[in-house]
């Protein structure tokens, strides 16, 4: 059976492998990590811990067989700062460096989609769109009228998605040095 479920405890591994299918490159800056293992590791780490923007409390699953094979990572942006300071804590203390940054993604008065990926064998079947609307009804439901998204202005398929579901580009920000089309919806 397929359903649309908050992330549970048993699905870090799953959800882990599918953040960094989503994030890629930005998935080792945002751990400290140089392996693919220790990225995952570290994103599960993450997962399991509360109050950071990895947090199981963050992501919505697409479940098949009791196995997340898609997921959505969204938090209003007023919570962003409070969500990064453990990632950054946990960066700070890997490389010694307490002035370490990361680039601010999510505005304030916005609902943010952080990031969403399909499992490569489940693509094609709508998933990213059921996604996008659970979380846009996640928002609705916490009482927030703007939804917004950051898509890498390279990924041609993901920006068009996005428009046909009511997405507009309001800007262009950089997210670990590389330009991205920051996208917004009225959910009013």
């Amino acid at each position: 059976m397929m359903t649309i479920r908050a992330a549970g405890e048993r699905d870090a591994s799953s959800l882990a492998r599918l953040i960094l299918l989503a994030i890629q490159d930005i998935a080792y800056q945002l751990t400290g990590e140089s392996s693919e293992r220790d990225v995952l590791r570290q994103l599960e780490a993450f997962i399991d811990a509360e109050g950071n923007r990895f947090s199981r409390s963050c992501i919505l699953a697409k479940v098949e067989n009791g196995i997340p094979v898609g997921m959505i990572l969204c938090y209003h942006g007023s919570d962003a700062e409070r969500l990064y300071k453990p990632v950054l804590e946990h960066l700070s203390r890997k490389s010694g460096n307490p002035a370490i940054t990361i680039d601010d993604e999510a505005d304030e008065d916005e609902y943010y989609i952080d990031a969403i990926a399909v499992d490569p064998s489940q693509q094609g079947k709508g998933y990213a769109k059921q996604l996008i609307a659970a979380a846009e009804n996640r928002a609705r439901e916490l009482g927030h009228d703007k939804i917004a998204l950051n898509v890498d202005q390279t990924n041609e398929g993901a920006h068009a998605l996005y428009v046909k579901l009511g997405y507009r580009a309001d800007k262009e920000i950089k997210i670990h040095d590389k330009p991205f089309w920051h996208m917004v919806k009225s959910l009013s």
